[in-house]
């Protein structure tokens, strides 16, 4: 299959973005967007501006995780799964290509000042000129790259120009009243404008031709987003400051007006001539963008094939190109130009919500493969807010655009049932989602199901130990796998141990592509055998590559003989109401008991702490923890924290039942009761004089953290020693 050339540099990024913002969000929009909320319209920009800053940084965390051509449409999809990816991309298609229809009307309009237009013909021009961007898409990215290049230049220097001139002429009669339609008009313009900021988008689209895109993406976003929305701001000021309302409110070429009212007619020729290419280059980077939707979606099996064919020399996605063209050609000549922004304006501001919960997924599930090299910073408020005032902002935009988001559902609901049922992905929520997730978007497919757990089975390939008592998944992140493996070894009943390195891919890649061992697991190899045979340990390693790790650690757990799990921990266990973490999520999956071991970097333990919450079977939990005191040859104390309130009666029996307890075990124990009223840093204080402390899992989580998914385990987070977490499903 031909890839897509990563041949645009930081510069051709910046320009592209900028670029895709520049257009018609400042030479069409403003005078539209101020009829809304008259002269405060620049404190829109800014508002829209932070309104967007969210999604601008959740785009550039998801888009070092997954530099990939399609750029949103890829993050929705792997997170929410085919479906709704399937209905965001043809909602991001859509918005861009909207934005670029309406670009291209105000090219016309600009385009009339330099030359005569009947009104008849403006968008017969319009379609003209969209004729020409389409063959420049279909010869190369690159090209597309150095036009951007040149046009932002010369826009940023006439708007800089008009800036400095028309500053010193505001007249304040203009700028009153501020707002003309109070807090609700204020906030529909910035609903109206949000559409201006979609270039973040663009960029992120076309990640799979960005050279180093892991640097270079999220410093493109930031750096142009910051340097647009002061472009807006100054521009929009200088606007409101110097045209009449009423003439203003009904300008759809408001840079040629001011121009043309500062400087004269000639520097209006000018401001015209700086319109149109700037508006042309919008189009052009729109055209560039939502053309890879449809692109990435064939490829994902979500549009049919003939979108995914690449030119074999201009190695440019054409069928794409093309109907994004036709559609485009369609929007110019049956939509008015108000329309088309607010629709415009709704997509994007759905698909902003939709980045925003992604980041949230993605984060809270803790899936493997997510590693983005750039993250969000203020997680999750950041987020949230972001959330919370786009669906305020759509609210405001009117009932058409709402109405419009639900035929795009409606649409893409039946693309996928008739299109993309072949397409045998699950997003990382179906996976991990509660029954409220999956209530909210849909339910796994028993089909799915089926291909999952035969793609598993077949990752399992019957070389592993049959008579492991205890399994240890490798996921990478353990602190040391040989200190697993040993207390793997120390829990263990039987007569071996199961160590299995697993790799979790997105479910685009092919597992058969990576099934050879990398240097890091012949590490592991050879570190576990070394270990086996220091010892004298029975340790039995392998390595599987899995689209889902918490499936395949659900089905290592099933094994016929293997009583425990046992895996390495950071202290974290999320359990909220739409989405948990692997662990939050094979606590209640898998078939064995579970350990879970916080490595605090300890190599030695001859002391070993043992401190059971109130509800435990401690027989049990005391066997476990005689196993491992017998394997490390240490000594173990009960400890039992009581509260002032509990009465001398209750201590004493407390003290009779676990020293009965104690009196069986085959190793030295001791037992210890501490009166506090803060257990956490009792145990935490206590734990200092320990090598491990071993508890049990909580009974249940609070309402807090089953609504915002943030439990952590504060025992085995405050502790000095390395921690064992048991969990006993008899």
């Amino acid at each position: 299959m031909k890839k897509l050339e990563r041949s645009l540099s930081l510069s051709y990024v910046i320009a592209i973005s900028i670029g895709g913002m520049l257009g018609s969000g400042i030479f069409v929009l403003p005078g539209l967007a101020s009829n809304i909320t008259g002269p405060s319209v620049w404190l829109a920009y800014l508002l829209g501006a932070v309104c967007v800053l969210p999604a601008a940084l959740s785009k550039s965390e998801l888009a070092t995780a997954m530099p990939s051509s399609g750029g949103t449409y890829v993050y929705i999809e792997r997170a929410f799964g085919p479906l709704f990816g399937t209905i965001s991309g043809i909602g991001l298609w859509l918005s861009l290509l909207l934005k670029s229809s309406f670009a291209l009307i105000g090219l016309s309009a600009y385009l009339s000042v330099l030359i005569k237009i009947e009104d008849g013909f403006a968008k017969l021009v319009a379609i003209g000129f969209l004729s020409f961007i389409l063959l420049l898409n279909i010869f190369g990215v690159k090209k597309v790259g150095k036009v951007q290049l040149v046009v932002v230049s010369i826009s940023l220097a006439c708007l800089g120009g008009l800036f400095f001139i028309g500053f010193p002429s505001v007249n304040p009669d203009f700028l009153v009243p501020f707002m003309s339609d109070g807090n609700t008009g204020l906030i529909s313009a910035i609903a109206f404008v949000y559409i201006s900021y979609s270039g973040v988008i663009k960029v992120a689209a076309i990640a799979g031709e960005i050279k180093n895109p892991n640097k270079n993406l999220p410093l493109a976003m930031i750096l142009s987003l910051l340097s647009i929305t002061a472009i807006y701001v100054f521009t929009a000021f200088i606007l409101v400051g110097n045209i009449a309302p009423d003439s203003l409110g009904v300008d759809i070429k408001p840079i040629h007006t001011i121009a043309q009212l500062l400087g004269g007619e000639y520097f209006g020729y000018a401001a015209a001539i700086v319109g149109v290419l700037t508006l042309m280059s919008g189009a052009n980077s729109g055209v560039l963008a939502s053309s890879r939707f449809p692109f990435a979606m064939a490829r994902d099996l979500l549009m049919p094939p003939v979108f995914s064919k690449i030119h074999s020399k201009y190695l440019t996605p054409v069928f794409a190109i093309l109907i994004t063209g036709f559609l485009m050609a369609v929007v110019i000549l049956f939509l008015d130009v108000i329309k088309i922004a607010k629709l415009a304006s709704a997509f994007m501001v759905m698909m902003f919500i939709s980045v925003n919960f992604c980041v949230i997924i993605l984060r809270e599930t803790s899936a493997q493969w997510y590693k983005p090299t750039y993250r969000s910073p203020l997680y999750p408020f950041l987020q949230v807010f972001g959330i919370i005032s786009g669906f305020v902002l759509l609210l405001l935009l009117g009932w058409m655009p709402l109405l419009s988001i639900l035929v795009i559902f409606a649409i893409g609901s039946v693309v996928y049932l008739f299109v993309g049922k072949n397409a045998t992905r699950t997003g990382v929520l179906t996976n991990y989602g509660h029954v409220p997730a999956l209530f909210l978007f849909y339910k796994k497919d028993p089909g799915v199901i089926a291909i999952q757990q035969e793609e598993s089975s077949s990752s399992l390939d019957g070389k592993l130990a049959s008579d492991a008592g205890t399994i240890v998944p490798l996921l990478g992140n353990e602190n040391s796998a040989e200190m697993l493996v040993e207390m793997a070894s120390a829990i263990n009943t039987r007569s071996s141990v199961q160590a299995v390195n697993i790799t979790e891919v997105p479910n685009q890649t092919f597992l058969e592509a990576l099934n050879t061992d990398t240097p890091k697991i012949l590490s592991i190899e050879r570190r576990l055998k070394k270990l086996s045979e220091s010892q004298d340990l029975d340790i039995d390693f392998e390595s599987v590559v899995t689209h889902e790790v918490s499936n395949t650690v659900a089905e290592l757990s099933g094994q016929i003989n293997c009583d425990w799990l046992v895996m390495g921990w950071d202290g974290i266990a999320h359990s909220g109401i739409l989405v948990r973490n692997p662990v939050g999520w094979l606590l209640t999956n898998v078939h064995s008991n579970f350990a879970l071991f916080k490595d605090n970097g300890i190599k030695n333990i001859g002391e070993i702490l043992v401190a059971l919450r109130p509800g435990r079977k401690d027989k049990n939990f005391l066997a476990v923890a005689e196993r491992v005191c017998s394997f490390y040859g240490a000594s173990l104390t009960l400890l039992h924290i009581i509260t002032p309130a509990f009465s001398k009666a209750a201590t004493k029996k407390m003290e009779q039942k676990s020293s009965a307890l104690l009196s069986s075990l085959k190793v030295p124990s001791s037992l210890k009761i501490v009166e506090s009223e803060d257990p956490i840093k009792s145990v935490s204080n206590i734990s200092s004089e320990y090598d491990l402390l071993i508890l049990g899992a909580p009974e249940k989580d609070n309402w807090i953290s089953v609504l915002f998914g943030t439990k952590r385990d504060k025992f085995t987070e405050s502790s000095a020693c390395s921690v064992l977490r048991l969990t006993m499903k008899d």
